[in-house]
């Protein structure tokens, strides 16, 4: 049973842990180096320490513990004390200097510099994973069957839509490696017979399929493992317009700022230049051309432009309706003395027609 990892962390964890260790073994018969003696072996009387302990091939028994601080004074203590030859080196890890008190700077900081190797440490203890640790590890090879079936999962798509939502118009299978038609035919007739993969009303249930026995060659020292049969699906489906309307909402976004941004500024225009004459509006209308040319350069969409377009038109339009009804205000608002010299022109002209 190896279930048990005891974690030490700080001055006072790896100082407890010291002396807890030390009791351990005094309770079970440990000598401080980790050598048991002859009547003690493995299999022999008591062996329940086995649950703490791991014993490595040279008969040492070693804790099954880590011990982990920022600054390695503490750790330099395990390191001269009673029990230094019972701790492996690699399980007690120290860094060069501590957080001082400051819980950001152990936290986003210091902390993290360490934090990957004490990971390392306690999986290499758990003894589920071979260390050095391995990225792809591949448990048995799957089917033809398998993989064919696997690529149309969506989490196998190069493009994130799930193509269950949509319909296939068409659909190439391109096979590698250890492969024979008889289980590539298997394989599709299938996928036929599947509900989840739906082809449209037009386009035949039909695969194309490819088949090439060269296996993948993988790079040395890469990422990916090299696999004896692979397999890639090429397909046109209508599932492809969940990534387009993505796109075209983070494309319309900015535009959208873009948008509001000009309203600002055409309403910031229209108070500055609310109390000034028609020459205030003939350069208005040249602002609003201006601005018409930025959207065009940056490719704003029809929309906005014609949007800004509208705006500024307005806007002429009303100064100069404004222009057109002043004359007729004048004179609905003129005072009597105004009134009193149209009427004497009015009567002076007879008598110049009388003396003619």
């Amino acid at each position: 049973m190896r279930e048990c990892i005891s974690i030490h962390v700080g001055q006072a964890g790896v100082q407890i842990g010291s002396a807890c260790w030390e009791l351990y073994c005094m309770e079970h018969g440990i000598p401080p180096d980790g050598q048991m003696p002859s009547d003690k072996t493995i299999g022999r009387g008591d062996d329940s320490f086995n649950t703490f302990f791991s014993e490595t091939g040279a008969g040492k028994h070693v804790p099954r513990a880590v011990f982990v601080d920022l600054e390695p004074t503490v750790i330099d203590e395990v390191h001269t004390g009673t029990c230094r030859q019972l701790f492996h080196l690699e399980q007690l890890i120290t860094g060069k200097e501590d957080a001082a008190n400051n819980y950001a700077r152990g936290h986003y900081t210091i902390g993290k510099e360490i934090t990957d190797l004490v990971l390392d440490r306690i999986r290499k203890l758990t003894n589920l994973v071979p260390y050095p640790r391995i990225h792809f590890p591949l448990a048995t090879y799957l089917t033809v069957a398998e993989i064919t079936n696997a690529c149309f999962e969506p989490a196998n798509q190069m493009v994130k839509c799930n193509p269950r939502h949509g319909k296939y118009m068409a659909c190439c299978l391109l096979h590698r490696g250890d492969v024979v038609p008889k289980d590539v035919n298997a394989a599709t007739a299938t996928i036929k017979t599947k509900r989840s993969i739906q082809f449209v009303d037009w386009c035949p249930t039909g695969f194309k399929v490819g088949i090439n026995y060269q296996p993948p060659t993988a790079v040395p020292g890469g990422d990916l493992a090299k696999v004896q049969r692979a397999v890639c699906m090429l397909s046109n489906t209508t599932a492809i317009a969940e990534a387009w309307a993505r796109l075209d909402h983070k494309i319309r976004l900015p535009l959208r700022r873009i948008m509001r941004r000009l309203e600002l500024i055409v309403l910031r225009e229209r108070r500055r230049v609310k109390n000034i004459n028609l020459s205030a509006v003939i350069l208005h209308s040249c602002l609003g051309t201006v601005l018409l040319v930025f959207c065009g350069a940056t490719h704003c969409g029809p929309i906005l432009s014609i949007k800004v377009i509208f705006l500024f038109s307005k806007k002429k339009k009303t100064r100069e309706a404004t222009t057109m009804r002043s004359p007729h205000t004048t004179a609905k608002s003129s005072s009597g003395s105004t009134q009193l010299k149209k009427t004497h022109v009015r009567q002076r002209r007879p008598n110049v027609a009388k003396n003619k």
